[in-house]
């Protein structure tokens, strides 16, 4: 792509991801949203999970309740399987996504399908403008082969999750497009010493997160460790550099909503009001159905 005329975006701050459990003891790594400073417009949360333990995974996420955002779970590794009130249920397995909109209100659960060998994955919250918070709860399961990989002349792979990547005048849309927020998400690995420059669409908030190797961000002049979150400064395109080892990393970026963010665990609205009505709803039995 050609950046003369652009702006390219730097790191603005470092979010390391910070060990912690969530669910019935899953053990996970969390960068976005391990305190309400970590939050990027309009992501709430990012959780990176990996271990070849099954104590750290077996658990899993029993039933549990969720209002005013969506989930998606990437597994890179393993076989989870999704079940909702709804009568929905799905195998997540290596490869795949999960693209789920809680709405007005979804009960499920995430449970592993294996009792031995490696779980990595991630699972990203996405928030909802206050006008979407209570539509219906909805959920589509995209398999591998469902989403398209661009593959670069010098082993840049690039995989395209959400949104759209202009490279070189082709465009490679992934399967989940039209929402408010218009997320990209993309899976890119890079060769040891291997450089590429990604376009990110202008006033979008935009976030890289390191899971293998090392990397450089703009001038390279720093090269930032492993389970490292990078907030980028706005701008047209960036440019990451691997470092000595191949690396790999998820690049992140969306139309910020600038509301207010009221959160009690698994609920997400714009005011405390609306948090009690959850809440009530969820203990009453009418959390979707209201």
């Amino acid at each position: 792509m050609s950046t003369a005329s652009s702006q390219p975006r730097t790191v603005a701050r470092v979010i390391p991801a910070l060990n912690t459990s969530d669910g019935a003891g899953v053990r996970l790594r969390r960068s976005l949203g391990s305190g309400e400073s970590t939050r990027l417009d309009p992501f709430l949360m990012l959780d990176e999970f990996s271990s070849v333990n099954p104590g750290d995974y077996i658990a899993g996420f029993p039933s549990h309740p969720h209002r005013g955002f969506e989930t998606v779970t990437y597994i890179l590794d393993g076989h989870m399987r999704h079940e909702d009130h709804l009568g929905n249920q799905g195998d997540l397995k290596s490869g795949g996504v999960q693209w789920m909109t809680a709405g007005r209100g979804i009960i499920h659960s995430e449970m592993p399908q294996q009792e031995e060998g490696r779980m990595r994955g991630f699972q990203l919250w996405i928030n909802l403008p206050a006008k979407e918070k209570m539509k219906p709860a909805g959920y589509k399961d995209i398999l591998p082969e469902e989403i398209p990989v661009k593959i670069l002349n010098d082993g840049v792979s690039i995989k395209v999750i959400a949104g759209s990547l202009d490279y070189d005048s082709e465009i490679t849309q992934g399967p989940i497009a039209g929402l408010t927020t218009d997320p990209l998400y993309l899976d890119v690995q890079l060769p040891a010493g291997a450089s590429v420059t990604i376009p990110i669409s202008r006033g979008h908030n935009s976030m890289a997160y390191l899971f293998e190797g090392t990397l450089g961000i703009a001038d390279h002049a720093t090269m930032f460790p492993t389970h490292s979150g990078m907030v980028l400064t706005d701008g047209d395109h960036a440019t990451f550099v691997a470092g000595v080892s191949a690396a790999r990393f998820l690049l992140l970026a969306g139309r910020p909503l600038n509301e207010p963010i009221v959160q009690y665990g698994p609920f997400v609205m714009n005011t405390v009001a609306e948090i009690e009505q959850a809440i009530m709803d969820y203990q009453a039995g009418r959390l979707t159905s209201v």
